[in-house]
Parts: structure tokens; C-alpha cells; sequence
């Protein structure tokens, strides 16, 4: 594959036989977005994939998955992510649909799963950079939209727009209200008053609290 930049294959069996070696392989950042927890419908390819991504996440690897409501359908299914969360797992429920599969490795390996239309599926495997980072910045707007898995399920965590967690991370992080503003495109004054809406929603007397709350919200992973 170290000279195509597009490689499409039939069927998960032929995925793992020609792109299994990457999921062992990724070192520093795992992505994943799929609807639900049934994305390989084999055993064969859910264990090569999960299992060897599991396993190098105690030695620093960021595994990011991105779900719909639909992975939380049922308690097995909720415990499974919270044990994935247990072990390092970074994982956020989606409140929009996420129509194609999709996992890139490392920034440097990225797979689409075709439609799953009852027949064998298709996966484009691809090495493309304008595409990886032009998906890739898909998925952190689609990321900064969703919630912790504990959070949805509470359904009482402040529903907050990309912006709103920009803006908390700046808070968590302690940029300047010039810096944070000019970071986020946006003038001071309509800063400020995001700001200060922010704190009422999130019942914070001060900054620092709001800051606070970025980590009880999951908002800084």
C-alpha cells in the first residue's frame, strides 16, 4: 500500500488480510466514528481491530470513538463502553447521525466504510493527507459537538455548541480573554458575553470554576 494512495477491498475479512497490520501498528492516535457497536458484523475482524488497539493504549495511544445513541441501546452495550472508558478509552456520543464508518490511524491511514446495504461491504483505505486532514477536521467538529457516555445517559449536562467548548477549554487552559477571543475569530465583547452565559448555565460563581467543570464534563480529553 506504500505507493497507492486509494485502495478499495471487498469485505472485512479482505480489510484485516490487507490493512490488519495497521490497527497493531498505530502508535500515537486511534480515531474512530461509527453509529453503533455492531459496525464488524465478524468476530474475526472486531478482534483484530479492537483487541490490538486496546492493548497500546496503556503506552500512550489516544483511542477516540465517536458513537450515535444508538451503541447505548442496550445495558451490555453501555457497560462495554464504560469498560473501554475504564481502560483509556475516549468516548462521546454523537447527538447527529454519522452515515459512514470511518477510523484513521496515526493522521496518516484513513478508512471508509462503504454503505451497509446487505451486501459485502466496501472499505476505501486511503494514505491521501488533504483527505485524512480534511475528514479528520470533520470529525473534531462532530467530537466537540458530543458528550461522555455518562453524560448523555444523565441527559442533564448543559448541551453545549462547539464554540461553548472552545470557549471552556480556554478557560481550563488560561488564555487571556484577548488570546481565547482572537484564537476562536471572534470580537472580545461577543466573547465575554459567551463567557458569562456559559458560567450561568453551568451554575460556576467564577472562572475558575467553569474551568472546573471542563474536566467533569470530559470536555478537555
Amino acid at each position: 500500500m506504500a505507493d497507492e494512495q486509494v485502495v478499495t477491498v471487498r469485505g472485512e475479512e479482505e480489510l484485516v488480510r490487507r490493512a490488519g497490520h495497521l490497527f497493531i501498528g498505530a502508535r500515537t492516535e486511534f480515531t474512530c466514528a461509527a453509529t453503533d457497536l455492531e459496525t464488524w458484523s465478524r468476530t474475526t475482524a472486531r478482534m483484530a481491530i479492537t483487541s490490538g488497539v486496546r492493548r497500546q493504549v496503556a503506552d500512550g495511544l489516544v483511542v477516540r470513538k465517536l458513537y450515535t445513541s444508538a451503541a447505548l441501546d442496550t445495558e451490555e452495550h453501555r457497560t462495554h463502553l464504560r469498560d473501554a472508558e475504564a481502560q483509556g478509552v475516549r468516548v462521546r456520543i454523537s447527538p447527529a447521525p454519522l452515515p459512514h464508518e470511518t477510523i484513521i490511524i496515526d493522521r496518516r491511514v484513513m478508512i471508509l466504510a462503504g454503505p451497509s446495504d446487505g451486501a459485502e461491504r466496501t472499505f476505501s483505505v486511503t494514505t491521501a493527507a488533504g483527505l485524512i486532514d480534511g475528514v479528520r477536521a470533520l470529525f473534531r467538529v462532530a467530537w466537540d459537538a458530543a458528550e461522555p457516555v455518562d453524560a448523555w445517559l444523565r441527559g442533564s449536562g448543559p448541551r453545549l455548541d462547539p464554540a461553548d467548548r472552545l470557549i471552556l477549554r480556554g478557560l481550563a487552559s488560561g488564555l487571556t480573554d484577548e488570546a481565547a477571543a482572537r484564537r476562536l475569530g471572534m470580537p472580545l465583547r461577543t466573547y465575554r458575553r459567551r463567557v458569562a452565559e456559559l458560567m450561568r448555565q453551568l451554575g460556576s460563581d467564577s472562572r475558575f470554576q467553569a474551568g472546573v467543570q471542563v474536566g467533569k464534563l470530559g470536555l478537555n480529553r
